[in-house]
């Protein structure tokens, strides 16, 4: 919140919505998909950056993807979990933008809780493949500060641009840009 209550302590209440996506392919063909159109973040060039104190035109050239978005961390927790015979599929991913994260963090840091956005691609026991991801919005619009809130919209469309991209269905809560704050 902008203006917290004094105390060491505050609690903040909020809704979120998860949005779990069925898609019409298999488990690796969407996870391939994904893959390709959410590039792996290049760690070895953003050290470069900061090692040569670069300034925020270069860390924005090097944040322009092609979706806006790139993989800042990838866990295939179904490798682990297959070990005790549960279903093999299922890839847990942090998906972001230092440039876009920066519009909100100059408000309030703690935005990062949220920030990459956390994504899950996994097989159910029938095997449907599902991507699944908390809404955005709701995350950042319990900042209760509209700058923020803002740019947790903008990441909703740039999520429903993604999913029809991949050709994965697109919640109409990702395009109605009406989060509310705190909930």
């Amino acid at each position: 919140m902008a203006t917290p209550a004094a105390g060491p302590v505050r609690t903040i209440p909020h809704e979120v919505h998860r949005l779990a996506i069925a898609v019409d392919v298999g488990f690796e063909e969407f996870r391939d998909r994904y893959e390709q159109a959410v590039p792996l973040l290049d760690q070895d060039r953003f050290q470069s950056l900061i090692r040569a104190d670069a300034d925020w035109e270069q860390v924005q050239r090097a944040s322009a993807y092609r979706h806006d978005l790139a993989l800042f961390w990838r866990l295939d927790v179904g490798a682990i979990m297959r070990l005790a015979d549960d279903p093999p599929w299922c890839v847990q991913y942090l998906m972001g933008n230092a440039v876009i994260a920066e519009r909100m963090y100059r408000h309030d840091p703690s935005v990062m809780l949220y920030a990459p956005l956390r994504v899950l691609i996994h097989e159910d026991g029938n095997g449907r493949t599902w991507f699944t991801v908390d809404q955005p919005s709701r995350q950042f619009a319990s900042f209760g500060i509209p700058a923020i809130r803002a740019v947790g919209i903008e990441l909703d469309r740039k999520l429903a641009r993604l999913l029809a991209f991949l050709n994965a269905p697109v919640p109409s809560a990702l395009t109605a840009g009406t989060a509310s704050g705190g909930s």
